[in-house]
């Protein structure tokens, strides 16, 4: 199925549960062929889909109300594969992971679906625009935003660990 995966893993960071995500994209597709006549050919189809996953969020039980950050299931983590990396720096990049999806469960959700639609789905800011529709200078200053706060968080982060490390 085209665009299965970044359609999920896009729903997966918005719903932040694996089982609203999967009932989001099946909702997204069901609409698309209902609605498949008001697509206009030659228009962006990924553009489409992602504003009617979009969409489907926003009037979903969860899509307007605050969340708290969920903890990924272990099954969902990827393996680390044996390598020359030392049991140091597989800790320390396991808390960047865990730092940096913190970080973005707790973007509000305007700026986190932006960063996610350029930097995980790799859209470019035309498309994002279409998706949110908004105008692109919309998406880029939130792009912007979303970003700083993301690195003020992960800094934020790092000073408390290293603080807590000298203690």
């Amino acid at each position: 199925m085209p665009l299965f995966d970044s359609l999920y893993n896009f729903a997966r960071w918005l719903a932040q549960d694996a089982t609203e995500a999967e009932d989001l994209v099946q909702e997204t597709f069901s609409k698309a062929l209902h609605g498949f006549s008001s697509f206009a050919p030659g228009t962006d189809l990924r553009a489409w889909m992602f504003r009617i996953l979009r969409n489907t969020f926003l009037t979903s039980r969860t899509g307007l109300r605050a969340k708290l950050t969920t903890e990924l299931d272990s099954e969902d983590e990827e393996t680390i594969p044996v390598t020359w990396e030392t049991p140091e720096s597989l800790a320390l990049a396991s808390a960047t992971r865990k730092a940096l999806q913190a970080a973005l469960d707790s973007l509000p959700v305007v700026y986190r679906e932006v960063v996610l639609l350029c930097d995980v789905a790799e859209m470019k800011y035309q498309e994002i625009a279409q998706v949110l529709s908004v105008p692109v200078g919309t998406v880029m200053s939130r792009i912007a935003r979303g970003r700083k706060l993301l690195r003020q968080m992960l800094a934020g982060e790092r000073t408390a660990r290293s603080g807590s490390a000298r203690k």
